[in-house]
C-alpha cells in the first residue's frame, strides 16, 4: 500500500515555512492505519498545471493507491486543484466533498468557500483535503470509513484501521 500526501502551496514549496499540512496528514494516518503502508510525502506548487502534472504521475507511473491532497481548493486566483483534478481523473466522488463541506460548516461558516472533491484514476483514489491542520484532521476523520471500501472497488492495496480510531465501512459479504 502506497499512499502519497500531496501538499499543494506556493509558498511550502519555496520554503518559506514547514509543511504542516503533510505532517498532519502523516500523523493521523499513523495513529489510524494498522496495516502496513509506505508513506510518500510531496510538496508542490499551486497551479493547475503542477497538480495536474504531479497526481497523473503518481497515479500512473508511480501506482500510488492512495493520494490525500492538502490546499489549492479554496477560491483565490492560484488555487486550482480542483481543476487539476477535473483535467485527470476518470471518475469524480463528489460525496466526498459534500461530507467535508458539511461536517467544516459545523466548525467555520467560511467552509462554504472550500471546492475539495475526490477521484479515481486508474487504480488510484485521490481526496483533496484542507490546508488547515485542524480541518484536516476533521475531514479525515468524517471521510476515511468509506475510504478502505473505495480501494477495494478499484483494485488498489487493502488498508485496515484501528476500530477504536475510526471503523472502515466494508459490506458484509
Amino acid at each position: 500500500m502506497l499512499i502519497v500526501a500531496l501538499t499543494i502551496s506556493d509558498r511550502a514549496s519555496r520554503g518559506e515555512y514547514e509543511d504542516q499540512s503533510g505532517a498532519m496528514i502523516e500523523t493521523w494516518l499513523a495513529e489510524t492505519i494498522t496495516s502496513d503502508y509506505v508513506l510518500n510525502r510531496v510538496v508542490i506548487p499551486d497551479g493547475t498545471d503542477s497538480v495536474r502534472e504531479t497526481l497523473t504521475d503518481l497515479c500512473d507511473n508511480v501506482k500510488a493507491d492512495l493520494i490525500l491532497t492538502t490546499g489549492g481548493t479554496g477560491p483565490a486566483p492560484r488555487d486550482e486543484t480542483p481543476e487539476a483534478m477535473q483535467a485527470m481523473m476518470e471518475k469524480e466522488l463528489p460525496g466526498f466533498g459534500e461530507l467535508m463541506r458539511r461536517i467544516s460548516l459545523e466548525q467555520a461558516p467560511t467552509a462554504i468557500l472550500s471546492r475539495q472533491t475526490a477521484g479515481v484514476r486508474g487504480k488510484s483514489l485521490i481526496v483533496n483535503l484542507p490546508g488547515r491542520p485542524a480541518s484536516i484532521r476533521l475531514c479525515l476523520n468524517a471521510v476515511f470509513p468509506a475510504v478502505p471500501y473505495c480501494l477495494d472497488l478499484i483494485g488498489a492495496g487493502r488498508i485496515e484501521t484501528n476500530p477504536a480510531r475510526i471503523k472502515a465501512h466494508r459490506p458484509p459479504g
